[in-house]
């Protein structure tokens, strides 16, 4: 983590669209005393449908949903689970069991009680069928899930069908929050889309009013005193308001925090950081996880003759595009762990991959690909060596400067590669069925079972339809070992083995980039770098 400070730079024309975009929101202390704070995201994609925790697997919902939703653990700055809405856990020896003792004095936002009761509704809301749950499913243990059983009314029973090592880290985590139990009895089929009266948790502020594409509105839940371990403040939170205002543009983010119109941006480039001030506080933190990266599907077009998806990743100045591209201020991607991602990272693979455009060129001709084409790409048996690179949209202009980067490196070993910017859904079409060449994300985790997720068989964002037994046990082995010793030497193997096979190539390491004014007090952030507001306070 670091903190910049820089000289204010004004941005006129993003100030003025601000005005308009904002409604001249005040934020700071108002004249009858309130505190009221303003927070500019990006999350553009948050009012399509992503409101359900237990559903989406979209950051920006579960950085903001943060604020109402609590869990059964924290993590403190180590990663270590601490209590929150469980005040104590034990693990039976045979890892197939955690046995959860939970506070009695928790209260929903619409009166409820959290109890035994409450743990139980939520999980079994989570793995129903209709929930068409994924990121949730998999930090609950996916098929490894028993169920849960009520021992008495705070104290639950989470059973496995095999150890499942990851669970106390997962239920850290926002997907795996509770909503009231009234709320999944009336408004199931309401919650993706949420709303005041539906987005019901037990945190420290509660929707009052939501205003999709545009605005979060969220109320203090006064009689909130529950926080975990790891919070520096107790109480109700010491905002009245949080305003979470959604404006795709960074540099319209960056106009509202310069203007005033916003205490808080997050989702900035770093490019960004040299038109903030000295008035301002940028916070920088190095996510977990998976990189960003580019995901190839070794089992569909080109890309299933390994010395194609080699070439592909020798033929792209990866360095100088990502060091062009991010001023310097991102690191490039060596392995599929980033570097902060605990008890797992393999420092080992770091150089192992330079940009080689003569090693590319003779891995495309021992591949088969020897003949050129009037435009200089290359062919074989009549057909050009293409792939269409599938994007999700909104795309950053940092990642479109990427792509354009590797069109032209690739153009040069004679290498086609087609961009494709799709809609949501019509990304979908594609991406369900697989029927794509490439594709490209980010995801943050602070568990290496992440890796699970997009390289096993069974992974819900799996790219590749073939099945790999061998790289599936290596995955399984790690979820269920306790033993923090052999899970990251069975992590090194599998991150050793995309070096070879490679089916994922890292780009560069993303960082949760933060700017507050500095009248902003007790900002904190998370291990994800999301921004904490509960003990937070505007001067």
């Amino acid at each position: 983590m670091s903190a910049l400070s820089h000289r204010i730079v004004r941005i006129g024309a993003a100030c003025v669209v601000i005005s308009l975009a904002l409604g001249g929101c005040a934020s700071g202390e108002t004249s009858d005393g309130e505190q009221s704070l303003t927070f500019a995201i990006e999350g553009a994609n948050i009012s399509d449908g992503h409101l359900d925790i237990h559903k989406t697997q979209i950051d920006a919902s579960a950085m903001v949903l943060r604020n109402v939703f609590d869990s059964l653990v924290d993590l403190d700055a180590q990663g270590n689970p601490v209590p929150w809405l469980a005040q104590s856990w034990t693990v039976a020896e045979d890892g197939l069991t955690y046995t959860f003792h939970l506070r009695n004095d928790v209260t929903f936002q619409d009166g409820e009680p959290f109890n035994a009761a409450a743990v139980q509704a939520n999980f079994d809301h989570v793995v129903a069928p209709e929930t068409e749950s994924a990121q949730a499913l998999s930090l609950l243990g996916g098929d490894l899930y028993a169920g849960t059983d009520i021992v008495d009314d705070y104290t639950v029973n989470v059973r496995f069908t095999a150890p499942f090592a990851p669970f106390l880290q997962n239920a850290s985590s926002t997907l795996l929050g509770f909503y009231s139990p009234v709320v999944l009895e009336t408004h199931a089929d309401e919650l993706a889309a949420g709303g005041p009266g539906i987005t019901v948790g037990s945190g420290p502020f509660e929707l009052t009013d939501f205003t999709p594409g545009q605005q979060l509105v969220m109320e203090k839940f006064t009689d909130y005193n529950w926080p975990s371990e790891a919070a520096s403040h107790s109480g109700p939170a010491l905002l009245d308001r949080l305003v979470i205002t959604i404006l795709p543009e960074s540099a319209v983010r960056i106009g509202a925090l310069t203007s005033g119109e916003a205490d808080v941006a997050t989702d900035l480039p770093p490019s960004s950081v040299k038109d903030l001030g000295s008035e301002v506080a940028v916070t920088s933190i190095d996510l977990p996880g998976l990189p960003y990266s580019l995901y190839l599907n070794d089992g569909f077009g080109v890309f299933r003759d390994v010395k194609v998806r080699q070439a592909f990743r020798q033929g792209m100045d990866i360095d100088s595009a990502v060091k062009t591209v991010f001023s310097g201020q991102y690191d490039r991607a060596w392995s599929i762990l980033g570097p902060t991602t605990p008890n797992a990272y393999d420092a080992s693979l770091e150089g192992t991959w330079q940009y080689d455009r003569k090693k590319a060129n003779a891995l495309l001709d021992e591949a088969g690909w020897t003949v050129r084409d009037t435009e200089g790409y290359r062919t074989k048996e009549g057909k050009r060596l293409s792939a269409t690179w599938t994007a999700y949209t909104p795309v950053s202009e940092e990642n479109q400067s990427l792509a354009n980067a590797f069109q032209e490196d690739l153009k040069a070993i004679g290498f086609e590669l087609v961009r494709e910017n799709l809609e949501p859904a019509q990304y979908m079409e594609k991406y369900t069925p697989r029927a794509f060449d490439l594709t490209d994300w980010a995801f943050s985790g602070v568990d290496p079972d992440l890796l699970r997720n997009h390289l096993h068989s069974d992974g819900y964002q799996t790219v590749s339809t073939v099945s790999r037994p061998d790289i599936d046990a290596l995955l399984d082995g790690a979820a269920a070992s306790t033993d923090p010793t052999q899970r990251a030497d069975l992590y090194r193997q599998v991150q050793q083995w995309n070096n070879d096979f490679v089916s994922i190539v890292p780009i560069y390491v993303p960082s949760a980039i933060t700017a507050a004014g500095l009248h902003v007090r007790g900002l904190a952030y998370d291990l994800y770098g999301r921004p904490l507001f509960y003990g937070v306070s505007v001067t």
